[in-house]
């Protein structure tokens, strides 16, 4: 089933946005409907290409951006709220840890044995049917991790490379394996396993979760561009 032939979206320049009002109805609808759960911020809308916004169209986009939300609220969407990624795939591991299967891929091997262990340790008995870590060397060993989760058939697979390889490396797997929930994470790993912090919450608060990004990693800073060009777009409704 196509997510987007039973449930109404916002268009945000090209992508199709789903207004979610909270996190437990994401994931209701993510479990009935299964598919690619893709976080859709300012950065995703202005630089998709084809493929990525084929990807989200057919998927599940879900607001991960303060920016996104806004544009969807002008559209008329008032009860959209933001589901931040890195806490989505927590509530669904709390949600589904005592009855659905995990396949977990990213970050380094030494981040991704961590979570791992952590996850076991907060939900014993959960199902973890496979983990690697993100660094796949060549298409040969594509193939094997492709064919790995075709073989073992996980309910929920979350991958945590970075946009827009991670949405790239679910589709292939969608086609092999369709009846899952796939999720890309970025780097949650890194913050769930403790060797990178969570922006401190006064910013996240005032939804300057980017802002405190380009502060603390200045050699972000070229892609605020990306953030200057969607506001723009955003307050002269060009969205």
């Amino acid at each position: 089933m196509n997510p987007t032939e039973s449930k109404k979206t916002g268009n945000i320049k090209g992508i199709e946005v789903y207004p979610f009002d909270a996190p437990g109805s994401l994931i209701e609808y993510a479990d009935a409907s299964k598919g690619i759960l893709v976080a859709v911020n300012a950065e995703k809308v202005v630089n998709a290409d084809d493929r990525l916004r084929e990807i989200i169209n057919g998927n599940i986009g879900y607001c991960d951006g303060v920016g996104a939300v806004k544009a969807l609220r002008r559209k008329g969407f008032a009860d959209v709220v933001r589901i931040p990624g890195c806490e989505l795939w927590l509530h669904i591991v709390d949600r589904f840890h005592a009855s659905k299967s995990f396949y977990l891929i990213g970050s380094t091997t030494e981040v991704i044995d961590t979570v791992v262990k952590k996850l076991r340790a907060e939900y014993p008995g959960i199902n973890i049917l496979g983990a690697r870590n993100g660094f796949i060397a060549d298409d040969a060993e594509r193939a094997a991790l492709i064919d790995d989760v075709a073989a073992k058939k996980p309910d929920v697979v979350f991958v945590a490379m970075g946009s827009p390889r991670q949405e790239f490396l679910m589709q292939e797997m969608q086609r092999r394996h369709p009846h899952a929930i796939y999720q890309g994470l970025g780097g949650s790993f890194d913050v769930y396993s403790g060797k990178q912090q969570r922006v401190p919450k006064w910013w996240i608060d005032h939804n300057l979760e980017f802002a405190y990004r380009f502060v603390i990693t200045p050699k972000r800073l070229p892609r605020i561009t990306s953030y200057l060009k969607y506001a723009c777009l955003l307050y002269t409704n060009q969205l």
